[in-house]
């Protein structure tokens, strides 16, 4: 495993992959040119030169291999970079070093999706949200969920996909009077359109909004591709207001950015598993990021600070507490 930036020490070489944030080619005050470029993997991103002028600077968002030593300038580390080149398919780049990612293959959570989706016994249904996947293409691989907060991470789109839809199978088993397909295919098009909202790369990180995402968002988004969908497709009436319903109002509030809330059953429980899941990310991750027994600064989103309780006394057993 390579080191992590933030580790290394003055005089330390360095060799692996970095992710590119940015890169230009300029000139010193002698006229020799150089690459000025903002380097990142997990644990940081660090400013690098490299003393090259004929070295073309590689695009943003991109991964390249690196060998470099960790020097410092004014009192700040900084990577002096001999070499570098473009990563090839015969590299094996592990992206949870360079970038958060989630904690299943991509290949893995989509397929759990689809073939959860083949599943859907209403023919018009399945036909709608195969469809939707499809027109998702590619970028559903790494997209991520967020530029901030829940599911900020590469492939965080089908992190948070795959969780909601596990655990709307449970919460119809415990209400059996909900629709399960109905309500499973409201929590795959719920947020697909964060793909056509943010404006991400391929390593996950998300550089602004688009213009159709900050004009629309993407639950006006989700549902004008929704009918155009299901116009073409003939989707009987009902069935196609009740998907377009529940896209819309999964935020719940208006100050949130749903016009509608939840009107049917399977339109609020979307809602819930919608919250309860970003909450539970965003409560992990601020979380694992101090000691046991202590508690996070204010965190403004969930409007509250949070505690990390100490280790439970019977946890290395594996006993319950009463």
């Amino acid at each position: 495993m390579q080191n992590q930036l933030a580790r290394l020490i003055k005089n330390q070489m360095f060799e692996g992959f970095l992710l590119v944030k940015n890169s230009e080619q300029r000139t010193s005050s002698n006229g020799s040119k150089f690459l000025d470029m903002t380097l990142s993997d997990v644990s940081g991103e660090f400013n690098a030169k490299m003393w090259d002028g004929a070295v073309q600077p590689p695009k943003a968002g991109t991964v390249i291999k690196v060998r470099a030593m960790m020097n410092e300038y004014n009192g700040r580390p900084q990577l002096r970079v001999d070499k570098l080149r473009a990563v090839t398919d015969k590299d094996e780049v592990d992206m949870s070093l360079l970038v958060p990612c989630a904690p299943e293959a991509p290949d893995t959570m989509e397929g759990f999706i689809r073939e959860r989706v083949a599943k859907i016994a209403d023919a018009e249904l399945r036909k709608v949200v195969e469809y939707r996947l499809d027109e998702a293409g590619d970028a559903l691989s790494y997209y991520p969920a967020a530029q901030k907060l829940h599911h900020a991470e590469r492939s965080g789109l089908l992190h948070h996909t795959s969780t909601m839809l596990r655990m709307s199978d449970m919460v119809c088993d415990v209400y059996p009077q909900l629709d399960r397909d109905l309500l499973a295919a409201g929590v795959v098009l719920h947020d697909l359109c964060k793909i056509t909202e943010l404006m991400a790369d391929e390593s996950g990180v998300v550089s602004d909004y688009s213009r159709e995402g900050l004009l629309l968002g993407h639950l006006v988004q989700g549902v004008s591709v929704l009918m155009r969908v299901c116009d073409q497709m003939g989707v009987r009436e009902e069935l196609k207001l009740m998907l377009s319903h529940m896209i819309l109002s999964h935020h719940d509030l208006p100050e949130y950015g749903s016009p509608r809330r939840p009107m049917f059953p399977e339109a609020e429980v979307l809602h819930i598993l919608d919250l309860l899941d970003a909450r539970m990310f965003e409560m992990s991750y601020a979380l694992n990021a101090i000691a046991p027994g202590t508690f996070t600064d204010r965190i403004w989103s969930l409007e509250r600070k949070l505690y990390r309780r100490e280790k439970p006394a019977n946890a290395e057993s594996g006993e319950e507490q009463n």
